[in-house]
C-alpha cells in the first residue's frame, strides 16, 4: 500500500515558528515537492524556466536587487513570482518585505512567510523537513528489529512466529522498532527507514499472552523509534519438497517502494532457534558488507581442491 504524503504551508509555519506577513488565506495550500528555489534570475525578469511549484526563498541578495528596480518593474516581477502553483514565499533574516510583494501575495492568496534564520541555514532546514514529510511511504506487515545495528525486517504469513521471534531477540539484548505493522519511508537516496504507527509503538502481540509493552517490561534500551531497513528475513513453513539454499551464494532481494533489499528465506519447523539464526544472518550480512563472504570463500576453496585432484589424477 503506497501512501502519498502531503505538507500544507501551515505545517511549515508551525514547525519553524514563521511569521505570516501576507496571504494568510493560502495557509492550506499544499507543498508537493521538497526542492526549494531562490528566484535570482526571475528578479531580473527571466521567467522562462521558473520552477514555480517549489517553495521560493528570498534572501538579502534577491531583495536588495529587487529594490533597484523601477516601480513598474517591481509590481510586474512580484506578480510573476506568485504563480497558481506556487505554495509560498519565505523571507529570511527577518528582512523587510517590499510592499509590492505583499500586495501581489494578497491578490494571489499565496502566503509570504518570514524567519529570522539566515538564508542558507533556512533553506537546508526546510529541505530536510520537506524531504522527510514528502518521502514516499508504505506500510508492510512484519516486525522490525535492530539486531547488532542491522535493521532486520521479519516477514512471513500470519501465525508463523514473527512476534515470538522478536520477543526472543529482545530478551537477548536487541531492540524492537515495530510489530505487526511497519511504516516505511524512502529517502531521495533510496534508503528505507521503518517506524511503528503511533497507536502500537513499543507494543508486541504474543498469541496466548496478549499485548505487552516492551519498554515497560524490558526498559528503554529494548526499543528505538526508527531504524534503517537493511535486510529482510522471510519466515516460511518448511516444505520437504522444496530445495533451500545451503551455501548462500545466490543473493535474493525484495523490492519495497523503489528500493531493492537483500532477503534471506528461513524455513520454520520445530527445533529451529529462529532468534539465533536471525542473529547469525545479521552478523553474516555485516561481514559481507566488510568484504568477507564465507560462501564464496568455501566455493573457491572447493574449486581449487577439485582442480588439484584432477591434476593429480592426470
Amino acid at each position: 500500500m503506497f501512501l502519498s504524503a502531503k505538507v500544507k504551508v501551515s505545517e511549515l509555519v508551525n514547525h519553524f515558528k514563521m511569521e505570516v506577513v501576507a496571504g494568510t488565506g493560502g495557509l492550506k495550500r499544499n507543498i508537493t515537492v521538497p526542492d526549494l528555489y531562490r528566484p535570482g534570475l526571475e528578479m531580473a525578469g527571466y521567467f522562462t524556466y521558473y520552477p514555480s511549484e517549489r517553495v521560493q526563498i528570498l534572501g538579502r541578495t534577491e531583495l536588495s536587487f529587487f529594490q533597484t528596480l523601477s516601480e513598474d518593474e517591481k509590481s510586474e516581477r512580484a506578480k510573476q513570482l506568485f504563480d497558481d502553483v506556487t505554495p509560498c514565499i519565505c523571507i529570511s533574516r527577518n528582512l523587510e518585505v517590499p510592499l509590492e510583494i505583499c500586495a501581489a501575495a494578497e491578490k494571489a492568496g499565496i502566503p509570504v512567510l518570514r524567519s529570522p534564520i539566515a538564508t542558507t541555514i533556512l533553506s537546508s532546514r526546510i529541505t530536510g523537513f520537506l524531504e522527510n514529510d514528502l518521502a514516499p511511504r508504505t506500510t508492510v506487515h512484519g516486525v522490525l528489529v535492530d539486531v547488532y545495528g542491522i535493521g532486520v525486517l521479519i516477514m512471513g504469513s500470519s501465525g508463523i512466529g514473527k512476534s515470538e521471534t522478536a520477543l526472543e531477540l529482545v530478551k537477548r539484548g536487541h531492540r524492537l522498532i515495530a510489530d505487526d505493522a511497519v511504516e516505511i519511508r524512502q529517502t531521495t537516496d533510496h534508503i528505507l527507514f521503518g517506524v511503528a504507527p503511533e497507536l502500537i509503538k513499543h507494543l508486541l502481540e504474543i498469541r496466548g499472552v496478549g499485548i505487552i509493552n516492551v519498554m515497560t517490561l524490558f526498559g528503554a534500551g529494548a526499543v528505538r523509534n526508527e531504524k534503517r531497513v537493511t535486510v529482510i528475513v522471510r519466515l516460511e513453513n518448511w516444505q520437504p519438497d522444496k530445495s533451500y539454499d545451503r551455501l548462500g551464494i545466490d543473493e535474493e532481494t525484495t523490492k519495497i517502494l523503489d528500493t531493492s533489499i537483500p532477503q534471506v528465506t528461513i524455513p520454520v519447523r520445530p527445533g529451529r532457534n529462529l532468534a539465533v539464526i536471525i542473529e547469525v544472518a545479521a552478523m553474516n550480512y555485516r561481514l559481507k558488507r566488510m568484504g568477507y563472504n564465507a560462501a564464496l570463500q568455501f566455493a573457491n576453496k572447493l574449486t581449487e581442491t577439485m582442480n588439484e585432484e584432477m591434476e593429480d589424477s592426470d
